[in-house]
């Protein structure tokens, strides 16, 4: 019986000290280290006013509508756009109703901005990201729909492309992936624009 007890206070004592490192001291240690390095991503790369209103976030789309403003990938979350509800549409390359959600999309988007029934859509204009909630779109995506913004703001296209350059986000490390247009950021700099 001595020895039954024994192994039992070895089991609760051994539980007890992972319990204070995995559920203490390791959380504290990774927010610790999240707030200082990484103060801004940990905290949402939250997009304030000097009035101190959320704007929204860097990292998650936004949907825009207006003819004015550049337009974010397809949403496959929640009811669009909607952080809580963040997930891929889980519709394969075979789907019938991918490939007729993508076919309304190419025809939308063709005649949104002004293009003709051959010219090619990026793939990011008419397909949802994995999470969907991707804040960037191509720079081709963007090249596309800076003659509709341009036509819209009654701004120059020159204008809208350098806007598009200083919101336009390089590969992570320089090397990893591709380069993405901010759309949220983007659209901020718009409004700001003279």
């Amino acid at each position: 019986m001595k020895a039954f007890f024994s192994e039992i206070r070895g089991a609760v004592v051994s539980t007890l000290v992972l319990a204070v490192v995995c559920c203490g001291l390791y959380p504290l240690i990774v927010f610790g280290v999240g707030q200082t390095l990484f103060h801004d991503k940990a905290n949402g790369s939250l997009i304030v006013e000097k009035d101190g209103t959320v704007r929204g976030s860097r990292l998650l789309a936004q949907g825009f509508t207006d003819p004015k403003y550049f337009h974010p990938r397809p949403s496959a979350a929640g009811n669009g756009y909607d952080a809580a509800g963040s997930s891929g549409s889980n519709l394969g390359p075979t789907s019938q109703k991918l490939k007729d959600a993508i076919q309304d999309r190419v025809a939308a988007y063709r005649t949104e901005n002004g293009l003709g029934d051959g010219d090619m859509v990026p793939a990011d204009a008419v397909t949802a990201s994995g999470s969907g909630l991707d804040p960037h779109i191509s720079p081709r995506n963007a090249e596309l729909q800076t003659g509709r913004v341009a036509k819209a703001r009654g701004l120059s296209a020159d204008r809208i492309r350098e806007l598009i350059k200083e919101n336009t986000d390089g590969p992570d490390f320089g090397v990893l992936g591709d380069p993405g247009v901010n759309v949220l950021t983007l659209n901020r700099a718009l409004d700001a624009a003279p």
